[in-house]
């Protein structure tokens, strides 16, 4: 017996000696990072993507509302939303479920053996099999558990409106990151005519001192620009592939997938604003889904309030038992007893706290100053809402403006240019001419780029601030 005693000594000592190698540490110091697991299912699960990626065609020219739609269908924070939405669903059905009755069956069995001392020793078996249907049900609460059903309505209807903020949200993040896009492409095809005109003038410049009409330093003046024109094409180049990744990754894409958007020119022009700007207003304010869910959260603080009211009033609950019962018992020489009996039982219960210390009456207070701060909550996102409605607005029409200047400012930099060139080339304007016709065609060109995309951001986000959807901001 002693030396199986020692050996389980050695064996647990073993097992204690065994956990700090195969347990889980701790970062090996404080100047140290935590060393990535060696397990392989550890990095499988890491790398692994729990939903599915949007799938981008390399080959297909993708418009905004399409990337929206692709987007909404794809980014995680539409499913985390969403799931969270059905959670609030399923609250709403076990808070109903208060209203109705339970009933349970119930079934067990024991067997006891034991004996008595009643002048002499008796032994005794006895077996009880009982089987019974449970009822059990509030006949009244004051409103208690329809409270509990509109605050569970409210709180479905705030993730609700919530999810749909989501989807907002995220349409307006596609809209940025696409607008971002189409700027970097947009001022990428405005350098390369820069480039190409600068090639132009260079070829012509180096041709007139072939002849003996231009002298070296013009031709080097050319031939600088020329270079300044490849450097800004290579860096808006590198800015396309960032932007592209980023809208990829507003998509729920890689940022490394190819895909193609429309050039700023195919963008539909969007059409004046009609509407007056309280008309917007109004609109946003009946329809923005973050003031809904701040309406949703006054809905919530009248239900709290209806529960914690209804604590002051008795509760009346109703219950009641119905089955059969086999029993049987034996003792030690004697005959073996059996019985069965159908037991029944109503039982009719009223409940009334009297006193809990001013509980309810602070859980009252409590919820009464949680709905005052929820309406001046909904009052203060109306202000702001109206604001931000008016802002953007404002900056819709300063951007229509900049628009028709920028359209004119184009056509004259490209008269000028056309103009210079010719008369250049005919011997009548210098090369220094030319050059400043250049450069303010390349800024010109620039800045419509830079306006027609200032137009489309200003209306998505005057779309975006009234609630509207935004697949619509191009049209």
């Amino acid at each position: 017996m002693g030396f199986q005693v020692i050996h389980l000594r050695i064996l647990f000592l073993i097992l204690a000696c065994a956990v700090p190698f195969y347990g889980q540490k701790a970062p090996p110091a404080l100047d140290k990072a935590y060393p990535v697991s060696g397990d392989a299912r550890f990095r499988a699960e890491s790398a692994q993507t729990p939903l599915k990626q949007a799938a981008l065609d390399p080959n297909r020219v993708y418009t905004l509302p399409e990337l929206i739609d692709l987007a909404e269908r794809t980014n995680p924070e539409t499913r985390i939303l969403w799931e969270q939405a059905k959670q609030k669903a399923a609250a709403v059905g076990v808070a109903r479920s208060a209203l109705f009755p339970t009933l349970a069956a119930v079934a067990s069995a024991s067997i006891n053996q034991y004996s008595q001392f009643l002048g002499k020793f008796y032994h005794e078996d006895t077996g009880v099999f009982p089987a019974m249907l449970s009822l059990n049900y509030t006949v009244l609460d004051f409103g208690a558990r329809n409270a509990a059903v509109d605050l569970a309505k409210a709180n479905l209807l705030a993730a609700d409106f919530t999810f749909n903020n989501t989807h907002r949200n995220l349409a307006f993040q596609v809209a940025e990151a696409y607008y971002h896009l189409l700027d970097a492409t947009s001022q990428a095809s405005a350098v390369e005519a820069t480039l190409a005109d600068a090639e132009t003038v260079r070829q012509a410049v180096e041709a007139r001192l072939a002849n003996g009409l231009a002298t070296l330093p013009d031709v080097l003046e050319a031939r600088s620009a020329a270079a300044q024109a490849r450097y800004e094409l290579a860096s808006i180049q590198g800015l396309v592939e960032i932007e592209r990744g980023t809208l990829a990754t507003v998509l729920g894409a890689s940022p490394a997938v190819e895909f193609r958007i429309q050039d700023v020119s195919q963008v539909p022009s969007p059409e004046a604003i009609e509407e007056p700007v309280q008309t917007i207003m109004a609109r946003g304010l009946a329809q923005r889904p973050d003031l809904l869910v701040q309406v949703a959260r006054v809905r919530e603080t009248d239900a709290e309030i209806k529960q914690t009211r209804s604590a002051y009033l008795p509760v009346l609950s109703f219950s009641s038992s119905w089955g059969h019962t086999n029993a049987f018992g034996e003792q030690r020489l004697d005959p073996l007893v059996h019985s069965s009996i159908y037991p029944y039982q109503l039982q009719l219960t009223a409940k009334w706290n009297i006193f809990d210390g001013g509980a309810r009456h602070y859980e009252t207070a409590r919820a009464a100053a949680e709905k005052n701060e929820a309406q001046a909550q909904v009052a203060a996102s109306r202000d702001r809402i109206e604001n931000e409605i008016w802002t953007s607005y404002s900056h819709l029409k300063i951007a229509r403006r900049q628009q028709e200047a920028a359209d004119a400012l184009l056509e004259a930099a490209d008269q000028s240019y056309a103009a210079a060139m010719e008369s250049f080339q005919a011997g009548v304007r210098t090369f220094i001419d030319v050059t400043t016709a250049q450069r303010d065609l390349a800024r010109a060109r620039t800045a419509r780029v830079a306006a027609r995309v200032l137009l489309l951001t200003s209306m998505a986000d005057l779309a975006y601030r009234a609630g509207d959807p935004m697949q619509a901001a191009q049209h």
